[in-house]
């Protein structure tokens, strides 16, 4: 059989996602059979539940597990996808996801048998998590995962084939179509995983998710889709080019257009969904610092130690010299503000660490 390459990190973690397809959905609904195109009910709640616990969102993971629910999704199966997703979105979120459905499930009425479910078989005896894991890795993606990647990170390797193939993708509470459908929408609610979803895309067809459900996944969560950009007249101001020069300084993808450079310099800035800029502090020996314009969109402002403040068209902050602060966008929407550099002298960017996800979710929930 022929060896696959993976070249790159986002075919290698691709490689990640993929579930044993041991036993079909015991449900009211079934997901949609695989000569159908179209999501069905059930899918499509799936489909929220991966994007919201992947933004880390707990109002819409809520409605979404409410809505899975009526679908005939069981409470086992809720659970595993939960353990699913802990593998793509880490366990911050899954323990936050946790919580949230058993929140959902003790606010419904008293369940019947078939709502809870049926807990996954135990694995027998013979169970070898790198072996089975391997095998099961090799027929998701229909020949043996090899490749650079893993010559250089063999201990990822090793994880990806005996706990993430194995001891997650061998359990039999969901198929390996409900798996992929998960995690395709769980790496497209994230701007950084686009290379990954786009792997994840391809495995998934292979494994029961039509093309059309697919394209129906991403529409669901387009939002958040990397590089998708909102409508023309979203903004009076044009989205400008790739933040390339500044890259460095964003967690996600920024986009500058130049005002102008006479006077006040001004600069109209886009972020993606989830995008934002590092921790910075605007120097300067006299005056100086920043006025923020939001023109588009909804996104935050944070100052250290003080709670993030939500910005919206027409909302202006006005950030003093020498003040730590972020800005950007919100997890679920684009935003723009025109930057206005402040007269001074000797001003300078100070560019600090980024603003990781649990800091990020914490300011914008």
């Amino acid at each position: 059989m022929k060896t696959m390459k993976f070249l790159f990190l986002a075919a290698a973690f691709a490689a990640a996602a993929f579930a044993a397809p041991q036993a079909e959905l015991a449900m009211k609904q079934e997901t949609s059979p695989m000569n159908e195109t179209a999501l069905s009910p059930l899918d499509t709640a799936l489909a929220k539940i991966g994007a919201a616990v992947a933004r880390g969102e707990q109002d819409k993971l809520a409605a979404a597990f409410a809505e899975a629910f009526d679908s005939g999704l069981s409470l086992a199966q809720a659970k595993e996808t939960v353990g699913q997703l802990y593998a793509y979105c880490g366990f911050p979120r899954a323990l936050n996801a946790a919580a949230t459905l058993k929140t959902v499930w003790e606010g419904r009425a008293p369940a019947s048998p078939w709502q809870e479910g049926t807990p996954p078989t135990p694995f027998p005896e013979t169970y070898d998590p790198l072996r089975d894991g391997t095998a099961n890795q090799t027929e998701l993606c229909g020949a043996p995962v090899a490749g650079p990647l893993f010559d250089f990170h063999p201990q990822l390797d090793a994880y990806l084939k005996a706990h993430l193939f194995g001891d997650i993708f061998a359990r039999d509470a969901l198929d390996w179509r409900t798996r992929e459908l998960l995690t395709v929408a769980a790496l497209a609610a994230r701007p950084e995983t686009a290379p990954q979803m786009e792997s994840h895309i391809r495995v998934a067809n292979l494994n029961g998710v039509a093309p059309e459900q697919t394209d129906a996944i991403l529409a669901l969560v387009r939002a958040t889709v990397p590089g998708t950009r909102p409508a023309d007249d979203w903004s009076p101001i044009p989205i400008g080019e790739p933040n390339t020069a500044f890259a460095q300084y964003f967690t996600g993808r920024s986009y500058l257009h130049k005002l102008t450079l006479d006077q006040v310099p001004a600069f109209g800035v886009a972020f993606e969904p989830g995008c934002r800029n590092n921790w910075h502090v605007h120097r300067a020996e006299t005056g100086g610092g920043q006025i923020l314009i939001c023109t588009a969109g909804r996104g935050y402002y944070q100052e250290w130690g003080k709670p993030a403040v939500e910005m919206k068209p027409g909302d202006t902050v006005n950030i003093p010299a020498g003040v730590k602060h972020w800005h950007g966008a919100a997890p679920d929407s684009w935003f723009q503000h025109i930057a206005l550099e402040v007269p001074g002298t000797g001003g300078h960017n100070e560019w600090l660490e980024p603003v990781d996800d649990d800091a990020y979710a914490a300011a914008t929930k």
